[in-house]
């Protein structure tokens, strides 16, 4: 097996584990939160997205990749993170402008990946990673597209939902006591 089959071979086989993660586990969990809980989670994989900056470290180890779309992978992943960030705030106050940053993280993020499978093509990148690049490409880079999936599906299933609900008398209540409520409501 040479390095480029074994490398794809573990963006594959991550992929599927994050897929089954999400089936399995996550899907579950997010059903059972009110949607702005649900949301915070996913966007959190989108904040560690700075971790592209490794892509000069690795050029200059000798990764094949030009400075182009290395700056373009580079801002385009702090730009994610800035979002995702914000949407993250902005959720855990339960703003209104909370909506549209996650959505405009997902437009960004679509984009983002379409441009990159073109610049990566358009360059006729055939370089293997290696090290800490490869790490990267392997466990987190597949995690970015699953995750994303997640997050359309709560916008889109739960678009007529509010961000929380918060009965009058839960101000006085713990978060535990409230999700408890949710729960039974949910099972009935």
């Amino acid at each position: 097996m040479n390095p480029a089959t074994a490398a794809n071979l573990a963006r594959l086989f991550s992929l599927g584990l994050y897929v089954l993660l999400a089936s399995w586990y996550a899907i579950p969990w997010l059903r059972s939160r009110q949607r702005a809980d649900a949301l915070i989670p996913l966007l959190w994989i989108h904040a560690f997205r700075y971790v592209a900056l490794h892509l000069v470290d690795a050029q200059a180890a000798g990764y094949a990749i030009s400075n182009a779309l290395r700056d373009r992978i580079i801002y385009g992943d702090i730009v994610a993170m800035v979002l995702a960030v914000s949407a993250i705030a902005a959720l855990r106050v339960r703003s209104r402008a909370s909506i549209p940053l996650v959505l405009v993280l997902v437009a960004e993020t679509a984009t983002f990946i379409a441009s990159l499978v073109l610049g990566r093509r358009e360059e006729g990148i055939s370089a293997v990673a290696t090290g800490i690049n490869w790490l990267v490409q392997s466990f987190y880079v597949p995690l970015v597209p699953v995750t994303l999936g997640l997050i359309i599906w709560q916008l889109y299933s739960r678009r007529r939902e509010p961000l929380a609900y918060l009965p009058n008398h839960a101000a006085h209540e713990s978060p535990h006591t409230n999700r408890e409520r949710l729960l039974r409501s949910a099972r009935s």
